[in-house]
């Protein structure tokens, strides 16, 4: 027990203090994982640690990581990923493996040792690839959904892999395979082989097999697990339905193991099933703390089984290696890159994202060792190959983030569409705010300019025939070419705060006769576009509000248009407040550090909630608005 605690904590402190400062640096938290596992490895050493062995129990958290992805996964989504699937995730795993196995053959690797090299090459990491997308913000990019329909084509592609590579046995090695397992059979009397439902068959009775635990999955998916839920949520124990979902996770990764596939593709295809379950949310929300765990266990053990002896005895070697299979990968992403037309930076994040070799790696080198496929000394230097790329994923990221993302975030003047036509209404971003925008202006006979940087919403919208031109609405010279000096209304409608205040105060300073209209992220920003000399500022989610606090008027019993009074009078003593507010703002210093916004915050707000509620009960009693003095226009008004 005192060992099993000592390693518990030694894993959890290793975790505990690496992490933060891993993330504090913008390292991410897979490397430093990997970093702790790099440190406490001596320790481990001395206690004489199976490492190994604690890895097979954290790739558990693989498998719990698949099983969440399949539940964000309905399956008239994956029906219509096949696309990627097959064309852009399948190329990628034929491709990479065919390049990898001829350069194996030219350094004379035998034709079967060459191709299980290539298979395994071919699969990257889903672990550190997902949670780095999701931690930066990257998952709903084209790069991000191009790269996730290849993790996804890779972990499919698994089953086939390990269907096929016992048939890529080597002679010798079988032989001294075969001595070793007899050898351990009489030790063991025969214990490991009631471990498997596949043991001793053919092919084609394996393949049965195979087919009715899949069956099995989706079956009970489909019509066990609501009963049990719906059993298990009647006694109205949160630990016990967090045990079921355990339960049902373990016990399909077991019937996997059993028959010879892959757990995290049972457990991928169980949360496919379960997609659409109304237990679902619950489901993830029980999982993940567990997901979360075990994964900074995997790769803390990945960082600590590192041999470094061996690695630096082939030094050079292994580093030539790990290179080389990294730029293989990512120009075979780079070219399906030009065929899949994904284009600018999401290829580079495509690219550099899945170039590193992945988590089933380890899976498959150890699998291939026990088959007899590769020899344990070649094993053990791909091992290593396969845990270095993975430790260069994250500064793969950082080099994204950092220097190709802000690079294809400038337009060079050659880039942008010229602009043949100029409208009496320049619109700066044409997607979800612009774009409305854009069809009411457009439906009321009015000419418009519509300059939009993202490339996705032009192609959208020119299948609908509208007008838009690409190009980065911040440059003044495209504003000009747009015809600023004789637009009459100016919409500034694109998503980056920082750019919409700045494009902003340069119309308003370039061009003040323009009536500028700009859209506001939050309360704070209204403040910084009323500096910069904008006077009709909207809140973007202002509005949506505002109507929801109507109907809930009208839901607690309130006729209707009393409710729009009410919300009414909410609206222009707001409005009047963030006129009051706006002077005491200053951008340049922290909200609750400004002594005197807070001041002023208190002296305003608190007479005016008094003032607010005094209207609100005159209309409930009366059905009439309070007469007031006028109050002049700002922001949202």
């Amino acid at each position: 027990m005192t060992d099993f605690l000592l390693l518990a904590f030694i894993f959890l402190i290793a975790g505990v203090i690496a992490v933060p400062i891993a993330a504090r640096l913008g390292l991410g938290s897979v490397l430093g994982y990997l970093i702790a596992g790099i440190v406490i490895s001596p320790i481990l050493t001395v206690l004489d640690v199976d490492v190994i062995s604690i890895q097979h129990f954290a790739e558990f958290g693989v498998v719990m990581m698949l099983f969440l992805v399949g539940l964000e996964l309905e399956p008239k989504r994956l029906w219509a990923m096949r696309g990627q699937l097959l064309g852009l995730g399948g190329g990628q795993v034929g491709l990479t493996a065919a390049v990898i196995m001829a350069i194996g053959l030219f350094f004379g690797l035998g034709w079967t040792v060459a191709l299980a090299v290539g298979l395994i090459a071919a699969l990257s990491s889903t672990a550190i690839v997902l949670q780095t997308l999701n931690e930066k913000g990257l998952m709903k990019s084209d790069g991000g959904q191009s790269s996730f329909s290849v993790l996804l084509a890779q972990d499919i592609a698994v089953i086939p892999m390990l269907a096929l590579m016992p048939l890529l046995a080597l002679p010798e090695l079988l032989d001294i395979a075969h001595a070793a397992e007899t050898a351990h059979g009489a030790e063991s009397d025969g214990h490991s082989a009631a471990l498997s439902l596949v043991a001793g068959l053919n092919g084609w009775q394996t393949a049965i097999v195979n087919v009715v635990a899949i069956a099995a999955v989706v079956g009970a998916g489909s019509y066990l697990t609501r009963p049990i839920f719906r059993f298990v949520a009647g006694a109205n124990l949160r630990e016990l339905f967090t045990a079921t979902a355990l339960m049902m996770v373990i016990g399909i990764a077991l019937l996997m193991s059993l028959v010879g596939l892959s757990p995290a593709l049972g457990t991928f295809l169980a949360g496919v099933v379960l997609a659409n379950s109304e237990y679902r949310h619950e489901l993830e929300s029980d999982i993940d703390p567990f997901k979360g765990l075990l994964l900074g266990l995997f790769f803390m053990t990945v960082g600590a089984a590192i041999n470094f002896g061996l690695l630096a005895d082939n030094l050079a070697l292994i580093i030539g290696l790990t290179v080389l299979l990294m730029v293989v990968k990512a120009l075979v992403l780079v070219g399906l890159s030009f065929i899949f037309r994904i284009r600018g930076s999401d290829r580079w994040l495509l690219a550099l994202s899945l170039a590193q070799a992945g988590e089933f790696g380890f899976v498959l080198l150890s699998f291939s060792v026990a088959s007899a496929i590769l020899p344990q000394g070649l094993a053990d230097q791909l091992l290593l190959v396969v845990a270095l790329s993975m430790m260069l994923t994250p500064p793969l990221f950082i080099f994204y983030e950092r220097v190709i993302a802000p690079r294809y975030s400038r337009v060079d003047a050659g880039e942008a569409d010229q602009i043949e036509e100029q409208g009496e209404v320049i619109i700066a971003g044409g997607g979800r705010i612009g774009g409305l925008v854009r069809r009411i202006l457009s439906a009321a006979g009015y000419h418009l300019t519509v300059i939009d940087y993202n490339a996705a919403h032009l192609e959208n919208m020119r299948r609908f025939g509208a007008r838009i031109y690409y190009g980065d609405a911040t440059r003044p010279d495209l504003l000009h070419a747009a015809g600023l000096h004789h637009a009459r209304v100016f919409v500034a409608a694109i998503d980056d705060r920082e750019k919409i205040t700045e494009l902003v105060r340069y119309v308003v300073k370039t061009a003040p006769h323009v009536h500028v209209i700009a859209r506001a992220v939050d309360r704070h920003h209204v403040y910084e576009l009323w500096a910069a000399g904008c006077r009709d500022i909207i809140r973007e989610n202002y509005d949506s509000a505002l109507r929801m606090g109507r109907s809930s008027l009208e839901a607690l019993n309130i006729p209707k248009d009393r409710a729009q009074m009410m919300v009414d009078a909410f609206n222009t003593l707001d409005r009047a407040s963030m006129i009051a507010l706006a002077d005491a703002y200053d951008p340049n210093i922290p909200v609750m550090e400004n002594e005197t916004y807070i001041a002023r915050v208190q002296e305003v707000l608190g007479p005016r909630e008094a003032e607010l509620h005094g209207q609100m009960m005159h209309i409930l009693e009366t059905g009439e608005m309070p007469v007031e003095e006028p109050k002049p226009a700002g922001p949202d008004g």
